[in-house]
């Protein structure tokens, strides 16, 4: 009797040691994964963005610095001096005509189609629920009045003409130009650690975030940065005494 029940005693140990067993093997650790970046609207694959202008920082905005690709849909480009120029948005295109540069040809990225059109054939929705580039109040342009009305619709927003969206960005320029101030000064902070941290240094000076951008990139200063990081060593490179 005592020899059967030490028996049954050790048969549930092992049933139990079984079971446990089992439950452990249906918990799956748990593994920290890297929050992946939100796609922003106005983003498209490098691939598919078009870049006009030449040189070593063709890739980005001469203006901010901001990388082209990161912000297509809201590019233009204009001819400046005999050179082409593209921009991230229109806040960088006012910026350009408040220096005194004449721009002639001014074209936009039409939303849908992705290539470049006459701007001042174009139609612009303007204040939509779509982020800006560079402001606070967005602007989309259209080939077509018919899709800007569309965008409108479903984004909100006004449909006007490339001179309505011209002077919408002249009147916010001095707002939004503090606003990206002060966003810029925080990022070069954060680009200075950066490049501390995980560059080679340059014994170089940049007059141009796209510039010291184009210069990290081409002689591969430092590693692993993604597009903000990337844009915060730029502006610090630039800013820095």
């Amino acid at each position: 009797m005592k020899m059967t029940k030490k028996i049954v005693a050790i048969v549930m140990m092992g049933m139990f040691s079984l079971a446990a067993y089992a439950d452990m093997a249906e918990v799956k650790p748990k593994v920290h994964t890297p929050k992946k970046m939100m796609k922003m609207f106005q983003s498209v694959p490098m691939h598919k963005a078009t870049l006009v202008q030449k040189g070593e920082a063709k890739a980005f905005c001469p203006e901010c610095g901001m990388t082209l690709s990161m912000f297509f849909k809201t590019n233009h480009l204009a001819h400046v001096s005999g050179k082409t120029k593209q921009y991230c948005s229109l806040h960088c295109v006012v910026g350009d005509l408040k220096k005194g540069h004449t721009l002639d040809n001014i074209q936009v990225v039409d939303t849908n189609r992705l290539g470049f059109i006459d701007a001042k054939k174009a139609y612009y929705v303007v204040g939509s629920r779509k982020k800006g580039t560079m402001s606070k109040v967005s602007k989309y342009a259209f080939l077509l009045k018919s899709e800007a009305e569309a965008f409108a619709k479903e984004n909100g927003g006004k449909v006007t003409d490339f001179n309505g969206a011209l002077a919408a960005a002249q009147k916010e320029f001095e707002n939004d130009a503090k606003m990206i101030a002060k966003k810029q000064k925080m990022m070069a902070k954060k680009g200075q650690m950066l490049y501390t941290n995980k560059c080679q240094k340059a014994e170089k000076t940049f007059l141009s975030t796209a510039s010291a951008k184009a210069y990290v990139v081409e002689h591969n200063l430092c590693q692993g940065l993604n597009g903000k990081q990337l844009q915060a060593v730029g502006l610090y490179l630039t800013h820095k005494k």
